[in-house]
Parts: structure tokens; sequence; C-alpha cells
């Protein structure tokens, strides 16, 4: 049985994905990003080893043949190099570039300030992440 409070959620989250989208608008257009290249360009942690193709994929949810068209854009753009995975030469790896990394943290830090979830306290977002972390399946 779904809760009756089950389709507001599901839509006020999708509302505010929306939203920090439509906010974003002119932060991407100056980086010749689009939603979907900059959700490529935030899942690349710069402090984490670099991702592999099919590791990005999992984690924007997306098919090879999308990942490689937003790689592709990515790599176009000079944010991002293929290079050959370390650990598995038939495999390739993500590496964010100096652009890139500048690039994502001017996003990044745009899409905190433009979020509609930035007028929420310190105490709510806990509260928030805790339950959004417990809709999460585990990594």
């Amino acid at each position: 049985m779904v809760a009756p409070e089950l389709p507001a959620v599901v839509a006020a989250t999708h509302l505010i994905w929306l939203r920090t989208n439509h906010l974003l608008t002119q932060a991407l257009a100056e980086h010749d990003l689009t939603p979907a290249t900059f959700q490529a360009l935030w899942a690349i942690d710069p402090d984490a080893p670099p991702p592999s193709m099919k590791a990005m994929a999992e984690r924007i949810y997306c098919n090879a043949p999308n990942l490689t068209f937003i790689t592709n854009q990515l790599v176009d753009r000079g944010f991002v190099e293929r290079r050959v995975d370390p650990d598995d030469r038939r495999s390739r790896v993500l590496v964010l570039t100096r652009k890139g990394r500048a690039a994502r943290e001017a996003l990044v830090r745009a899409a905190l300030e433009k979020t509609p979830l930035g007028v929420l306290s310190a105490d709510e977002l806990r509260q928030l992440l805790a339950l959004l972390n417990r809709a999460l399946p585990a990594d």
C-alpha cells in the first residue's frame, strides 16, 4: 500500500530538482553546459580516484551511449580527459582537468546558493538528509 503522502513527496523532490536546474540556467550557459552535462561533472569527485566510464554510467543512471555523448561534450569543452585506467588497461577513466575543476566548483557553489532547499535551517537540513539517506540504496 502506498502512503497517501508519497505522490506529493515525489512531486516535491522532482520540483526542487527542476527549479534548481531552472535557477542554474545562466550559470550553466556561462560554461556551455546542460543540466545533464553538469550532473556528470558534479558526479566526478575531484578528491577521489577518477571514475571509470562504467562507474559514471551507474552514478548518473544512464546507458553507455548516453554517457559517451555527455562525456564527448565535457571533453570538447576541456572539462575532462579520457585516460586509460591504470588498474584495467581495457577501460577508460574520466579525469577532471584544471578547467573542469574550476567549472565544477563554480557550478556546485551556484547550485548550493540557488537551491530552494537553502531556506531550510541547519537542523531541518540534517533531518531531511537523514530521511533522504534512508530512501537511497546503500552503495
